[in-house]
């Protein structure tokens, strides 16, 4: 995509104001001094990559005469300027090639190479940037090289564009500002609906006591949705000063019992080895060994100074503490309960006559955390089921579905949802940040060029999560602004952005 925009402009004020180091008298390259008060021709490109925008102003190339680039390179994820890098500008006429490399930018984004045409003619311009990331290149076909400044002048005349919004690189790069293009994609018929952010019934552990006694907290700050990790200390059940069920004296006693057992088992061992004692009575002997060891190998477990220790198995959250500093358990009782919140289940609610639909269903959009949307088939969630039955009290069906995406919201809470069915239709998307609405009538900010932009009447259809379908108004590939829209839109109403053609 390119746009070419025409401003007569004297040369000095397009390159003296650019750059300090280039005030004062200009020489080409055979030294002769340059005629400053010619007025070129400027012209304006604007092209982007997946990964990068690039929005060029340069005198209309003519023979002998240095034209100035005012490269803006834009990183596409984040709206920013592209801070490190080199730049190569090229022009090809034929087998002809001029080129000059910029190692770094002028100012933040910013890169202004210098080339004087030697031929006129068509010529290929091409720009190739390369930062510490990646690499992109950019081909601007068809650009003509005039003999003469009069015949670019009478060339390309002069082109207005008072009626669109002038909005500066350097204004977007400082605040929140992204661009999106118009795409095509499947958009489905969907249920706007709620959901609850629930936990799946796998993710979820229950510690409780396995001996009886007094309950002692080893950390201050166990309170609901504390995060812990695996073998985290979390309680120790004591038994001290009990009289009964004492865990001290049933450890005790439970060695005891494996160290008899272990020495009958190793004496009928050796007797069985030597074929002395029968097969039955060895058998016996190491079953009862067995038995022993297993019971005193448990009752020991994480026993410290009279108690015994309860650790998390698993690193997760505290979803619920059942017991408070102090009390006595017996052998059994739930202490606290953990979910890890790895894979997140998400009920969803629909009315009763979407029932036979519920049965089909394609997607569901919901939103991980405010404002950020997410769906099953990208993330590779899955329906689990669906209910097959109401009730006066609970007349709604639940879906349920699993969510592989990391959720920033509690258990419990809320999330709009979107539900999808039937067969898809192939349309015009936006992202729905884009719109700007006013009264029922929604508008759009285009961007025409690097900082030329449009507000547009749209009308949009349907919403899938956070992309809506626009039936009129735009064509795909034309870029929308898709943050910072209303920030724009003050900038036009105030009358504050600076005039086309500024110089950097």
């Amino acid at each position: 995509m390119k746009r070419l925009a025409i401003i007569i402009i004297p040369i000095s004020l397009l390159f003296g104001a650019c750059n300090d180091s280039h005030h004062g008298d200009e020489h080409d390259a055979q030294g002769k001094q340059i005629d400053n008060n010619s007025e070129i021709p400027t012209a304006d490109y604007t092209l982007w990559t997946e990964n990068t925008e690039l929005f060029v102003e340069f005198p209309a190339l003519v023979v002998d005469q240095p034209s100035r680039f005012a490269a803006h390179f834009t990183k596409m994820d984040q709206h920013k300027a592209v801070a490190q890098g080199s730049v190569t500008v090229s022009i090809i006429t034929g087998k002809d090639k001029i080129h000059v490399t910029e190692e770094a930018p002028s100012s933040l984004g910013i890169f202004t190479p210098t080339l004087q045409p030697k031929d006129a003619g068509v010529c290929q311009l091409i720009f190739e940037l390369i930062t510490p990331e990646y690499a992109d290149t950019f081909v601007i076909e068809n650009v003509i090289i005039y003999a003469t400044v009069a015949e670019a002048i009478d060339s390309l005349g002069a082109e207005s564009d008072d009626a669109n919004i002038s909005f500066l690189k350097e204004q977007a790069w400082n605040m929140e500002f992204q661009t999106t293009p118009v795409v095509q994609r499947e958009v489905y018929d969907v249920v706007s609906t709620s959901g609850i952010w629930k936990v799946a019934p796998t993710q979820t552990h229950t510690l409780v006591s396995n001996t009886a006694g007094k309950v002692i907290f080893n950390r201050e700050n166990l309170t609901a949705g504390t995060r812990v990790l695996k073998n985290d200390l979390l309680l120790t059940i004591s038994s001290e000063n009990l009289t009964s069920n004492n865990l001290s004296s049933q450890i005790e006693s439970a060695k005891s019992e494996f160290e008899q057992a272990e020495s009958k088992y190793l004496r009928k061992k050796e007797l069985y080895e030597s074929n002395i004692s029968p097969k039955a009575e060895f058998e016996t002997a190491e079953s009862e060994y067995k038995v022993a060891k297993v019971r005193y190998d448990n009752l020991r477990a994480g026993y410290i100074n009279n108690g015994k220790q309860i650790t998390s198995p698993v690193d997760a959250f505290i979803q619920s503490i059942n017991v408070k500093s102090g009390d006595f358990v017996t052998e059994g009782t739930s202490l606290i309960s953990l979910s890890n919140q790895i894979n997140n289940m998400l009920e969803v609610k629909l009315s009763m006559e979407y029932a036979l639909a519920a049965q089909n269903i394609k997607n569901i959009w919901y939103q991980v955390a405010p404002g950020v949307w997410s769906n099953l088939e990208d993330s590779g969630g899955e329906v689990l089921s669906v209910s097959q039955e109401v009730s006066p009290s609970e007349p709604l069906l639940s879906i349920f579905a699993k969510i592989n995406d990391p959720v920033v919201r509690p258990t419990g809470s809320y999330t709009e949802a979107h539900v999808a069915f039937g067969k898809p239709n192939k349309s015009l998307v936006i992202p729905a940040s884009s719109l700007l609405e006013n009264y029922g009538q929604y508008t759009v900010i285009v961007q025409l060029s690097g900082e030329s932009f449009e507000n547009r009447n749209v009308e949009i259809g349907k919403r899938n999560g956070d992309w809506v379908e626009v039936k009129s108004g735009l064509e795909i590939n034309e870029m929308v602004v898709s943050k910072g829209a209303y920030q724009v839109k003050i900038a036009a109403l105030a009358g504050q952005a600076p005039a086309h053609g500024h110089a950097h």
